[in-house]
């Protein structure tokens, strides 16, 4: 995505000098090297909004009813606008993909590595942040008096509810609540209707691929206003929930952080490395610009438009990315699992309950679980957590002390979520191009023989 905004190798330095005199007007312009800020890519200027975002939350800790009033609202539009853009986008990109795949069982092939992957690194997830949690006491030394918290827990959904749940009664309320399950259960139905129509669908599926790429224009269009959407995001939280609010909880924030990040090198360079064959460095330098954003938003689903922007620029198939990220979206939850693992670790330990080693366990199976129901929104694992919390006794009521610094995990396990969405896309995407290329090699072989 940002790569597009460097264009050209930098001229060389004798050509950068004073014109000669029998240069051209036109040699001119072209020996004319371009201002700074239009040689920085996007990926540059999103860090540079996230940075100065944080520094003038700073400034207004004072004062932040001024970011809320004068500088959020720049974020909530931003916000607005991929939002807006998401529904659309995922519903034509999974249907234009499914109609690409034109076989139902290659389908069924993308789909079944794509949810295995999905557990399997949500399961790896999970119990890293216990692992980092139990190795570095997360809640040890903890003083906050805990007598008076108290949180209302939302009765999480059954599995049952869960399921029945992803099937809508109706066409156009998932798209108007924005339910991303139904949406895609919308898309994959009336996908797999265009295949079993065969001809007579032609006109529908040429208009849902114009329809997806004229989604994606408009998405490419408010992704150039990335920047300014996030310093809007990131500066009003700074800003409410400076310094003071993190002291107390900063050993939290410090192990939840360094157990996402090993997430990202450790789990998904593994993976990108093994079955996608591809650097990790390589896959990480693409994301950037995706991180950059979800970490600024804290939104898995605002994020997803860049997401396929970026992992399509890495080589991966749009069939692959219109099938898989929006399902990783609103299933994949690593690093909110992560956070459920660490918090319910913190939580324990405030209250000095020693948690067994069925019990932790049980959490991690009750968090790989509960990550496929959490939607891809802020501030969504909070319900989550209470579901985990309860399936090992833990006191609901704890939830209310990492309520104040929720956001500030919010981010950064919004991170590992996307990250996790890409990893699984390349890989799927890498695997599904080798299974093809084994089936032409086979065909050959048959067609020597013959």
């Amino acid at each position: 995505m940002a790569d597009d905004s460097i264009t050209s190798a930098p001229v060389d330095a004798a050509e950068t000098a004073a014109p000669t005199p029998n240069n051209s007007d036109s040699g001119s312009e072209h020996s004319k090297p371009k201002p700074w800020f239009k040689r920085l890519s996007l990926t540059t200027w999103i860090f540079i909004a996230l940075i100065l975002g944080v520094l003038a939350g700073l400034a207004l800790q004072g004062s932040p009813e001024i970011a809320d009033t004068y500088i959020k609202p720049f974020g909530t539009i931003f916000l607005n606008l991929i939002k807006m853009i998401v529904v659309p986008l995922v519903l034509f990109s999974i249907i234009a993909g499914v109609v690409s795949l034109d076989d139902v069982k290659k389908v069924g092939a993308i789909g079944g590595k794509t949810v295995l992957f999905y557990l399997a690194t949500t399961a790896c997830a999970v119990t890293l942040g216990l692992v980092f949690a139990n190795l570095m006491n997360v809640g040890a030394g903890y003083t906050m008096p805990t007598g008076e918290l108290s949180y209302e827990a939302t009765e999480p959904p059954s599995l049952i509810d869960t399921i029945v749940n992803m099937f809508p009664s109706n066409f156009f309320q998932p798209m108007a609540d924005a339910t991303m399950l139904q949406v895609i259960v919308i898309a994959v139905v009336f996908g797999f209707g265009m295949i079993a129509a065969g001809k007579k669908a032609k006109p529908v599926i040429d208009i849902c691929n114009a329809m997806s790429d004229v989604c994606i224009a408009i998405m490419r269009g408010i992704i150039l206003v990335a920047p300014f959407g996030v310093f809007g995001l990131i500066c009003p939280v700074i800003a409410s929930n400076g310094i003071d609010v993190l002291r107390p909880l900063l050993w939290l924030i410090v192990v939840a952080y360094v157990a996402m990040i090993v997430q990202i090198l450790l789990v998904y360079s593994g993976i990108i490395k093994i079955f996608a064959r591809m650097n990790p460095l390589k896959f990480l330098k693409g994301e950037m610009p995706v991180m950059g954003f979800a970490f600024a938003s804290a939104s898995s689903v605002g994020t997803l438009p860049i997401n396929m922007e970026c992992t399509e620029k890495m080589g991966v198939s749009k069939e692959v990315t219109s099938f898989v990220l929006p399902l990783g979206a609103t299933i994949n939850m690593d690093g909110t699992a992560i956070y459920q693992g660490v918090c319910a670790i913190f939580i324990a330990q405030v209250f000095g309950i020693d948690l067994s080693i069925g019990q932790q366990l049980t959490i991690v199976m009750t968090a790989v679980l509960a990550s496929i129901g959490t939607a891809g929104v802020p501030g969504s694992g909070m319900i989550m957590l209470a579901m985990v919390l309860q399936s090992v006794g833990l006191p609901v009521e704890g939830v209310a002390l990492v309520a104040g610094v929720d956001r500030i995990l919010d981010m950064m396990r919004t991170t590992v979520n996307v990250t996790g969405d890409a990893a699984v896309a390349t890989c799927v995407d890498a695997m599904q191009k080798r299974a093809a290329a084994r089936r032409a090699r086979k065909a050959e072989k048959l067609a020597k023989a013959a």
